[in-house]
């Protein structure tokens, strides 16, 4: 006899929860975002989720094949968080700009998220859109394809990997992360000239500036470059 197979739809929860909730696919990432940002990676676990939704761990597996698929949807909601409300302008460099620093944003808005999503590739929606939105502008900048898929690459590369760093930052415990704010003045700072003559000469700049995320610095130098390269 065939097995009989059990549309997804009939699979889902329809009963509240014991939170008096009904289960939805955008409950769970955002429930699994905020136990992100007070745990952590490691409390993130099907047990805990389901307990966080007054439900059985069970029920997290009606709508997601397993962990790593929820972890898949998260990333999309974060680039889904940074689309939001984005309208292009016509001018390629400011849309491109704006766009990065969105992207950059939306991750840093849930730092214990961005560690664990970042890096991966999902294939869903938002990201796609996304992907559309930005071999889009460069298209229509004038960039010829190679290009337009070449500076792509490099715009959400950077764009990820700074979020990475920046939000790696973040998600350290406030006193580690403290300790390494004062590193600058307690240490570089105060080294003599005599040893470390370029470190001394800059020192008050670095004080002022290492402390802060150097993305905006580096969209600014990649879209020169590209800039550069259109009108050359």
């Amino acid at each position: 006899m065939a097995e009989r197979m059990v549309d997804e739809a009939s699979r889902r929860r329809r009963r509240p929860t014991k939170q008096g909730q009904v289960l939805t696919h955008r409950l769970i990432v955002e429930t699994a975002l905020r136990m992100l940002r007070e745990h952590g990676a490691a409390g993130l676990t099907a047990r805990r989720l389901g307990l966080a939704l007054g439900a059985d761990a069970s029920a997290v597996y009606r709508y997601f094949r397993g962990m790593d698929d929820l972890v898949l949807a998260i990333a999309d909601e974060l680039y889904g968080h940074a689309m939001a409300g984005w309208a292009a302008t016509g001018d390629w460099r400011a849309d491109l700009r704006d766009l990065g620093l969105r992207i950059h944003h939306a991750y840093l808005a849930h730092p214990q998220a961005a560690v664990l999503t970042a890096s991966r590739v999902t294939g869903r929606p938002n990201e796609v859109a996304g992907d559309e939105t930005i071999l889009g502008v460069l298209r229509g900048a004038g960039f010829p394809d190679d290009d337009a898929v070449r500076i792509y690459h490099a715009f959400i590369d950077q764009s990820l990997a700074f979020a990475i760093l920046d939000a790696a930052t973040l998600a350290l415990p406030r006193a580690a992360r403290e300790a390494d704010t004062e590193v600058w003045r307690d240490t570089y700072a105060r080294l003599p000239a005599t040893t470390h003559p370029n470190i001394a000469a800059t020192a008050p700049l670095l004080v002022a500036r290492m402390n802060d995320s150097a993305y905006p610095t580096a969209l600014d130098l990649l879209l020169s470059s590209a800039s550069a390269q259109l009108n050359g």
